[in-house]
């Protein structure tokens, strides 16, 4: 019995960086070795060389990682065993009486720093211009291998794995009834485990549609077929790192341990929008919404001190790459539960609501907004809350 407990123990954990490791941190980042600036005037050539300067020296120079140590270790955090890897979350309860238990998962090159702006006005949303009754119990995992997460060390933690280590997460919690949310990554384990479709789970909702990756989307409108490009458009050109995380991520690994500044090139040169938000929020001092400068070296930072560089690449490599256990296996069932979904201008691509139908046939929620991005959740907190809020209205 007493094995059993120490098992499925759920134990307290604060982020506690030493000393030496900053003053390392800044110690590579001043002996980087840079190349020569880019030959065109725009991202096609990669992360350009101002952007990088102007990073490198704010990191090296005038960013405190200890005020977001302070803002992690504010939130009840905890640790638990789950299938052998050691699972990260943050878990805060709302004060709110009824509120939905509601599990949200980040992606790459996320963690679950990218969503604690979304903490206040989700577990107290009459605090933002929103309703008691519409408050959420959250519970933000940080994904196996990424930042605070233990990394896997076998083989196997597909999408569908880490949908059933979330569900038996939120069964530990006692929630028996709750609902889930992803964007990027996140996106793929919600609507994993929105088809695995466990018991307690009532809704999820993603800002990503990813079955537009693997599966064919009608090109018969206009909006469709302007969706249909942009994909392309992203297979083309905008998808250097999926492939190198899907096919070879031990390979880009070794950059992404020894050098802060490669890692930092690497998680920033992920969409083209994105991508110009952060170059603005350096070069020209502009952030947009939350996308600022603090903002985005405590996401690189956390990768970098946690080392998990590496392991978070390996997920591709686990969800999508042709040599993975997972590949070849019968997909899952389509989601039995419902399916809210929400388009932001900047994502990849624009995603039309008959897409959303079709990968979803349970759909109960669709809503295009009129700013916001790839990283939704980070970039507007106040305007994803909402959505969310909206999102789950008819399940609670």
């Amino acid at each position: 019995m007493a094995t059993v407990e120490t098992a499925t123990e759920i134990r307290p954990f604060q982020v506690a960086v030493p000393e030496k490791a900053l003053a390392d941190l800044r110690r590579r980042i001043e002996a980087t070795r840079l190349p020569s600036k880019e030959l065109v005037e725009d991202r096609s050539q990669g992360v350009q060389l101002a952007t990088i300067q102007q990073l490198a020296t704010y990191w090296a120079t005038g960013y405190d990682w200890r005020k977001a140590e302070a803002k992690l270790n504010a939130l009840p955090q905890f640790t638990t065993l789950i299938d052998g890897v050691e699972i990260h979350f943050i878990h805060v309860r709302s004060e709110h009486k009824d509120a939905l238990p509601l599990i949200m998962t980040h992606g790459w090159p996320g963690s679950v720093i990218e969503l604690l702006e979304t903490v206040g006005p989700l577990t107290d949303p009459s605090a933002h211009g929103g309703k008691a009754e519409d408050a959420f119990h959250l519970i933000l995992p940080s994904l196996p291998g990424y930042a605070f997460s233990g990394e896997p060390v076998e083989v196997g933690w597909d999408l569908s794995r880490t949908a059933r280590a979330w569900a038996e997460l939120m069964d530990r919690l006692g929630y028996a009834r709750y609902v889930a949310q992803g964007g990027d990554v996140g996106a793929g384990v919600s609507d994993a485990i929105g088809r695995l479709a466990p018991e307690g789970l009532i809704g999820i909702h993603t800002n990503l549609l990813v079955p537009a990756l693997s599966g064919t989307m009608p090109t018969d409108t206009d909006e469709e077929r302007g969706a249909a490009a942009q994909i392309a458009i992203f297979g083309q050109s905008g998808n250097g790192y999926f492939i190198e995380m899907a096919t070879r991520p031990q390979t880009i690994g070794y950059a992404l341990l020894d050098s802060p500044v490669a890692l930092a090139a690497w998680m920033i040169d992920h969409d083209t929008d994105s991508y110009y938000k952060i170059s603005h929020a350096f070069v020209d001092g502009e952030p947009v919404g939350n996308l600022t400068r603090d903002h985005i070296l405590d996401n690189i930072t956390g990768y970098w001190l946690t080392g998990t560089g590496a392991s978070a690449a390996r997920s591709y490599w686990e969800a999508y790459g042709p040599d993975a256990p997972a590949t070849g296996r019968e997909p899952l069932p389509t989601s039995p539960i419902p399916v809210g979904f929400t388009t932001f201008p900047g994502e990849i691509w624009r995603t039309p609501r008959s897409w959303a139908e079709t990968a979803y046939p349970n759909l109960t929620y669709f809503n295009e907004v009129d700013r916001g991005g790839h990283f939704a959740a980070w970039e507007e907190p106040d305007l994803f809350s909402e959505e969310l809020r909206a999102a789950f209205a008819s399940v609670r």
